[in-house]
């Protein structure tokens, strides 16, 4: 049986992409042969909490309390990347993705932006929206580490103001037309 980028079955997955150092932070997840742009990669798993078990998980880790597995859902619920997860928790962040997250009924998928490389590191912007004041140590807390042209320095998502602001310098806005839902912490 011939498997495509579409196909959920841990086979065509295996054959999609492996986990191992990232040169961003910690793990990361590799193309392990070309992936073509609009093929869907992996869905994001893990167990479905609440925004108040959400709150108990958070900064359970005294090393790296602000590192979670934690992804948004429209509903209001948070998948737990964390507890029974999938590979799809090592995809780092990028300000210059390759890849995006889709929520489509109540589940995440990542998606290819792109043609996507053999050997190339998975990355979409997480966006993170975080219920704190923004702080200096806030800031270090989620301080990008992307190294791309485009590096805004931030994992979080950005305020409308400084977005149009960007876009503007950059030569113009560039039109989100997925529905992509945002990692929390």
């Amino acid at each position: 049986m011939k498997h495509t980028p579409n196909d959920h079955s841990s086979a065509s997955i295996e054959s999609l992409i492996k986990v191992r150092h990232s040169r961003i932070h910690g793990n990361g997840v590799f193309a392990a042969r070309k992936i073509p742009a609009g093929a869907r990669i992996i869905e994001y798993r893990g167990k479905r909490i609440t925004e108040k078990q959400a709150e108990k998980r958070f900064g359970q880790d005294p090393d790296n309390p602000h590192h979670t597995f934690f992804f948004s859902l429209d509903s209001g619920k948070l998948i737990d990347g964390g507890d029974e997860g999938n590979d799809a928790r090592w995809i780092n962040h990028s300000c210059e993705p390759n890849c995006e997250a889709q929520e489509e009924k109540g589940r995440v998928y990542i998606h290819a932006l792109h043609d996507i490389r053999r050997g190339e590191e998975l990355s979409y912007d997480y966006g993170l929206v975080i219920g704190e004041r923004l702080t200096k140590a806030v800031r270090e807390a989620y301080a990008c580490r992307c190294g791309s042209e485009e590096c805004r320095g931030t994992m979080l998502a950005m305020k409308k103001k400084t977005a149009s602001k960007r876009a503007t310098k950059n030569g113009g806005a560039k039109k989100n037309t997925s529905k992509q839902s945002p990692k929390t912490t």
